[in-house]
C-alpha cells in the first residue's frame, strides 16, 4: 500500500483553529496563501517559524499549506504553530522530531486548552465586582 501524496493535521487555540495540509515539496510554507516570511507582524511570524526552525532538516524536503481563521493574530500564529508541528511530527518516520519539538515546548504538539473567562452580571468583567462598603 502506498504512502499517502497528502495529509492533514489541526491546531487550535483560543477560539482561532487551523489546519495545516502536508505535501512532499521543496520547503515553502504558506499561512493563508501568503508566504511565511512575508507574514506580519514580526512576533506572530517568529511564533509560526518556531517548529520549521527546530526541524530545519525536514523543512526543505515537505511543502506546507496552512488555513486558519478565527481569534486574533497571536491566536492565529499560535495555532498555525500547533498546526505544523503536528504535520511535522506525523510526517517524519521517527520519534526524533517529536522529541525535539517536545523539549522545546510542549504546547506545540499537545496544544493549550486555556480560554478566556465569560464575563457575568454584577462586574465589568469575569471577576472584577463594584466595591460594597457597609460604613
Amino acid at each position: 500500500m502506498t504512502e499517502p501524496k497528502l495529509k492533514l493535521f489541526s491546531g487550535a487555540r483560543k477560539t482561532a483553529r487551523a489546519t495545516a495540509a502536508i505535501r512532499p515539496g521543496l520547503g515553502r510554507v504558506r499561512i493563508n496563501r501568503v508566504p511565511v516570511e512575508l507574514v506580519q507582524p514580526l512576533l506572530a511570524r517568529e511564533r509560526m517559524m518556531t517548529p520549521l526552525e527546530l526541524t530545519a532538516d525536514l523543512r526543505g524536503k515537505v511543502d506546507i499549506d496552512v488555513d486558519v481563521a478565527g481569534g486574533g493574530y497571536m491566536g492565529q500564529a499560535e495555532a498555525a504553530a500547533v498546526a505544523i508541528s503536528r504535520a511535522l511530527a506525523g510526517w517524519s518516520k521517527g520519534d526524533e522530531v517529536k522529541r525535539r519539538i517536545q523539549e522545546f515546548d510542549k504546547h506545540l504538539l499537545s496544544g493549550d486548552p486555556r480560554q478566556s473567562e465569560p464575563k457575568k452580571f454584577g462586574g465589568p468583567g469575569a471577576r472584577r465586582r463594584k466595591q460594597k462598603s457597609y460604613r
